[in-house]
């Protein structure tokens, strides 16, 4: 058996790879060019304030939990979560306000009363969801898309037998006002594309699986914030002999006879017997691995969308709002046309509002909040991002004000500000796409990079840039597939 892995990144996915190979037996070591952990599941300060930098929503928690299971460890002794009550609170322009209620029965109550949609209708539509996903996960999430093995059993026949049901060859936005009608809730719904960096407008109606996993599985928060998923497992990992290298930039992937048999770092080669990237896969090949062919069909796919991001520190508290709340745009279409046809922001932004000291003690200081504004933007192509960011400020305090009767900027205590370069910068994401290709065409699944190399023996990728795609709970079930993947090689 193959003894010694390299993985390049600690990003999520790199982590629970770590954390499965070391369980397999095999020696471990983790480089990170940054001076932390996390990759985006990170944390800083501002002030009195602290900040989770990027993945804000958690759910499906029990995929972290079997990563101490299978460590012979009890989740609950290292890292703590609640379930929220609330989802997330949605604002409208003409003042529809929705909450969408974690249990079941009282949402479908809350849209009913709020929204006039019948409880039968939207069961049925989240039923409709629910069969999806049961169709489909072993197939698109749970196991390589790109080995014959993944189609050699009854489950994957029987999930191929229903491919008239995916509803590939229409959108998601159809999907959504076909079934659902009335405008509010077909908007909510949409939404659910944003989870993956897509345009609803664009990506196949298929994602509705998507609402099935939130509504099914629910919101949830860690107990010491976002962070506190990647520090909990860095300890597991460390505890299961997984060596970290921080501040330590690979240079290359060393590549001998269609064989990956380390990495170069400072200048120094590290032999291995397996290499593992979570690094986003296109910097991958254009940096570590210059020479190799690359797979230009997948590398070239349309980018995800990025974000915007203001940092604030503010003065004071609003009862009213939740630890996630979506103020959304009253010219959705023309929002997602702004980011994906005309690569700009939308001059009315649906805006992402994050407050984790409604949760997280010690957060913000008392009577005071630490707000996390995202806005869904454009890759970076070259932009004027100083200006459209300061443009932005503007019309996202304008909608804020409005919504919430307040003149917010008197409030602002602290504040940094994330554009698409600095998130390129900060984690080697591709032009600053949150989740590498984007998901608008109906075969974007099966063009996403596979887990493995084709001409590589013993290299292997992970994380949100490649199959099965972007947020947590892919990322982590991409680290399963190159566990698996490696035992059986």
């Amino acid at each position: 058996m193959s003894n010694k892995v390299i993985i390049i990144g600690s990003g999520i996915a790199g982590i629970a790879t770590s954390i499965r190979l070391a369980c397999q037996g095999y020696d471990v070591s983790v480089f990170e060019k940054n001076e932390h952990p996390g990759g985006k599941l990170s944390s800083f300060t501002l002030g009195d304030y602290r900040f989770d930098f990027g993945p804000s929503l958690f759910t499906m928690p029990h995929f972290v939990d079997e990563l101490f299971t299978l460590a012979g460890e009890n989740p609950r002794d290292h890292f703590q979560y609640k379930r929220k009550e609330i989802g997330c609170k949605y604002y409208w322009e003409d003042g529809v306000r929705l909450n969408a209620y974690g249990d079941n029965n009282r949402f479908l109550e809350e849209v009913d009363n709020t929204l006039g949609v019948p409880k039968h209708q939207l069961q049925n539509y989240l039923e409709q969801a629910q069969k999806k996903y049961n169709r489909t996960v072993s197939i698109f999430l749970e196991k390589s898309l790109h080995k014959l093995d993944t189609y050699l059993n009854k489950t994957t026949v029987k999930g191929i037998l229903h491919l008239f049901s995916y509803e590939l060859e229409t959108t998601l936005h159809k999907v959504n006002t076909r079934r659902l009608q009335e405008p509010h809730l077909v908007q909510f719904y949409d939404r659910f594309a944003t989870y993956n960096g897509s345009n609803p407008y664009q990506t196949p109606g298929m994602m509705t699986l998507i609402q099935h996993l939130e509504q099914h599985y629910g919101t949830f928060v860690p107990e010491k914030g976002m962070v506190d998923v990647t520090n909990s497992l860095v300890a597991l990992a460390k505890r299961k002999g997984v060596q970290f290298h921080l501040n330590t930039a690979v240079e290359e992937i060393v590549i001998e006879r269609q064989l990956a048999t380390g990495i170069r770092v400072n200048g120094t080669i590290r032999k291995a017997d397996v290499v593992v990237s979570n690094m986003d896969v296109v910097p991958t090949y254009r940096h570590l691995m210059p020479t190799q062919k690359a797979p230009e069909k997948s590398l070239q796919q349309e980018r995800s969308s990025s974000a915007v991001i203001f940092y604030w520190g503010i003065d004071r508290s609003f009862p009213d709002l939740d630890l996630h709340n979506i103020f959304f745009s009253d010219n959705y279409q023309a929002e997602f046309d702004a980011i994906f046809r005309d690569k700009t922001l939308f001059d009315d932004p649906t805006v992402y509002v994050n407050i984790t000291s409604k949760d997280v003690h010690g957060d913000a200081p008392a009577g005071k909040e630490n707000w996390f504004v995202m806005v869904n933007a454009p890759h970076d192509t070259g932009q004027d991002w100083d200006a459209l960011s300061k443009t932005l400020k503007k019309q996202v305090l304008d909608k804020l004000n409005r919504n919430l009767t307040v003149d917010l900027a008197n409030h602002i205590e602290e504040e940094w500000v994330l554009t698409p370069p600095l998130i390129a910068d900060k984690t080697a994401s591709f032009t600053g796409a949150l989740y590498g290709a984007a998901s608008n065409n109906r075969m974007a699944a099966f063009l996403r990079h596979p887990n493995f190399s084709r001409h590589i023996s013993g290299l292997y990728f992970c994380g949100g840039s490649v199959h099965p795609g972007g947020g947590i709970p892919l990322c982590l079930l991409s680290a399963k597939i190159v566990a698996d993947l490696v035992k059986t090689a």
